[in-house]
């Protein structure tokens, strides 16, 4: 599974003639040994969970992955599948004997495939030009559904005269007139729409039950198999109202479909009671807020009596399953930076059963996790936390968990990491508390000053929180403390706090940010002439912000910004969505607004050192956002250099060596501009 590095070192203890690894510190090239697990699913009767296992490779510079299994108790943890390719998404069968998965284990294309548990024979069910999309198994285990793109040739009404026999001619001009026309990670996006399938577990040809212009979102099966059911935006100004939503219907032989919800706002995910009478959904009522609550909704299964079940429950609810009666329901949410795993009635009443969710976020410490629910309320979750990656743990609803993997014992134990700790304040500008974390380095000395490094997540509607990341323990291990934080705007501190930066972003989080910088400084080990400050996405935009505001940094690395709001609106991939809900108004109908709070417009005050670095296939951010604040920086003759990341879309890490080259260059940078012992 995983590569050993060709200079590993070794000491001969010659008391005990053994051989001892030698203790140091991360280097950049252990980010390829690092693994971490995702998706575990447990089975029907909680016996058995069937998870990914990621790890990469240093030759291909790939992410990889197989599926393995292990029981509830943690024996017998063996893979299912082994091989440099891609295993992931596993379903279990309603009872339990077989399991549907994706992997391009064959030749490179993606497809899904049937393994019997007893025998772990696997087969093919899909050859498909394209991939299938999410899946999800009927009652009676007969079939399977699955959205899965169905392409379609984007009308153009230029008409180009043939060209002669043997003519060499560019290829013909691409004509475009959709709102969305291309997407991060996706490029200039193809006509065609995902669209709904079924197929027998026997194999054979998918048929397609959906031919609309529109997206078909994750099939679930009706208790008794006739319906399916998923969530689509089948209204007519959808390119417009990109959130608007509905839970629908369609029967299965018949192909008539029929909305179950019918409200301003996104209902989707939709999960069905044990006994099929109803079904939780999540979503909210659209108030056109910057940061809105994701909701618990549950209604009848034909639609009717719809209630709110999470109102007075002040956090996002990520992801639920129903418990085994079908009278309430276990949800994932974040709190304060943490991740945790709670019941809930349908009376709204929420009791936590575990904490630590989280460590799929290998990169920067952001809060993401996953679990999966049996029949008889037992559960497997991603546990992470400081000091490592995802690993695979087990709960019973009465809270007795088990960590059941351990994947970089073997690599931590040789290595030296930073510590983290958690760290409150009080924002200068309003005295509210804001939650951070300090990572010190290694065989760290109080008394002695280290340079410090701010750096300020995305989003900005996300949070970090108490998770592994490799990037900053790589900071760590170059010597710096560093300082990572939420401040107003982000996530798990409930809507009041989140909306503190509804159209007025970047502001105020400026304030929380230097607030914490100060606070870290009382300590006494932070070299206060040694500041240097980074961040990605909505970081790149409060680290650009930060330096037209202050001198105090040496240096500062903005990734991936925006740096002009005005043409980031246009440009950006959802251009329905982020003036509609960020600002209110149009750029042409608000300018004063969109140029204030643009850090293109305090480049005049900049005389901080500044990195700017975007993927070059980033539609997010794209990639002129950076080459206007580079050339804006050139202009007022302040030192800047721009690093361009080859094939890389917003999110930079999308290769191994990507995210090495990140953090090398943010190192490079500040490194230069460090003042040297």
């Amino acid at each position: 599974m995983k590569k050993l590095l060709t200079t590993t070192f070794f000491t001969v203890l010659s008391i005990s003639l053994g051989m001892t690894q030698v203790q140091s510190n991360l280097e950049l090239l252990d980010i390829f040994n690092m693994e971490y697990i995702s998706d575990p699913q447990i089975s029907p009767d909680g016996s058995k969970v069937i998870y990914v296992r990621n790890f990469k490779d240093v030759m291909t510079d790939r992410n990889l992955s197989n599926l393995w299994i292990v029981n509830f108790d943690g024996s017998n943890n063996r893979p299912l599948t082994t091989g440099n390719h891609n295993d992931f998404a596993p379903k279990w069968s309603h009872d339990g004997t077989k399991i549907v998965f994706k992997s391009n284990m064959a030749d490179e294309k993606m497809k899904l495939y049937l393994m019997w548990l007893d025998t772990k024979e696997t087969m093919a069910l899909t050859n498909t030009p394209q991939a299938p999309g999410q899946v999800s198994w009927s009652h009676n285990g007969r079939y399977v559904a699955f959205n899965m793109f169905v392409p379609k040739e984007n009308k153009s009404i230029i008409k180009m005269p043939a060209k002669p026999e043997g003519a060499k001619w560019n290829d013909p001009p691409k004509y475009i007139d959709q709102m969305n026309y291309r997407g991060d990670g996706q490029g200039y996006i193809k006509g065609g729409n995902m669209q709904l399938f079924t197929l027998p577990i026997s194999g054979g040809t998918p048929k397609q039950l959906t031919f609309s212009d529109f997206d078909h979102g994750g099939p679930i099966w009706s208790k008794n198999d006739s319906h399916l059911y998923f969530s689509a935006n089948f209204h007519k100004d959808e390119e417009f109202e990109a959130l608007d939503s509905e839970i629908y219907q369609i029967g299965v032989g018949t192909g008539e479909t029929k909305a179950l919800t019918d409200r301003n706002g996104p209902d989707g995910n939709p999960v069905l009671s044990p006994d099929g009478s109803k079904i939780a959904y999540l979503g909210f009522d659209d108030r056109l807020q910057g940061y809105q609550l994701t909701q618990l909704y549950v209604m009848n299964a034909d639609g009717s009596n719809a209630q709110l079940i999470s109102g007075d429950f002040d956090r996002d609810v990520e992801d639920m399953a129903w418990n085994s009666k079908g009278d309430g329901l276990y949800v994932a949410y974040t709190d304060k930076g943490l991740g945790k795993l709670a019941s809930i009635t349908l009376s709204g009443k929420v009791t936590d059963i575990a904490e630590g969710l989280g460590g799929l976020s290998l990169g920067r410490p952001y809060n993401a996790a996953s679990f999966s629910g049996s029949s008889n309320n037992k559960f497997a979750y991603t546990l992470g936390k400081t000091d490592h990656p995802s690993d695979l743990a087990v709960v019973d609803a009465k809270g007795n968990s088990k960590r059941l993997t351990a994947l970089n014992d073997d690599l931590f134990s040789f290595k030296n990491l930073g510590k983290v700790e958690e760290l409150w304040w009080e924002s200068s500008y309003d005295q509210r508390k804001i939650q951070g974390w300090v990572v010190t380095p290694p065989n760290f000395d109080p008394s002695k000053k280290y340079p410090m490094i701010l750096e300020i997540h995305g989003g900005p509607f996300t949070s970090y929180g108490f998770v592994y990341s490799a990037e900053i323990q790589a900071y760590a291990a170059a010597g710096y403390v560093v300082l990572y934080t939420n401040p107003r705007g982000s996530t798990s501190y409930g809507e009041e706090f989140g909306n503190l930066i509804h159209h007025d972003y970047p502001n105020h989080d400026y304030d929380d940010l230097m607030s914490g910088v100060d606070a870290l400084l009382t300590k006494g080990f932070v070299d206060q002439d040694n500041l240097f400050v980074t961040g990605g996405s909505g970081g790149g935009v409060l680290t650009a912000w930060i330096v037209g505001k202050t001198d105090r940094f040496k240096a500062a690395v903005v990734a991936k910004p925006v740096i002009n709001w005005y043409s980031f609106v246009l440009y950006a991939d959802g251009v329905q969505f982020f003036s509609k809900y960020w600002f209110g108004k149009k750029p042409w109908e608000d300018p004063e607004n969109y140029m204030r709070r643009s850090p293109l417009t305090y480049v005049g005050n900049v005389t901080t050192p500044t990195m700017l670095m975007t993927g070059e296939e980033d539609y997010r951010t794209p990639i002129a956002e950076s080459e206007q604040f580079y050339a804006a920086l050139k202009l007022q003759n302040v030192e800047t250099a721009m690093v361009r990341i080859p094939g890389a879309s917003h999110g930079i890490a999308n290769k191994p060596s990507n995210l090495i080259a990140k953090i090398a260059s943010v190192l490079a940078w500040f490194e230069k501009y460090k003042d040297k012992d």
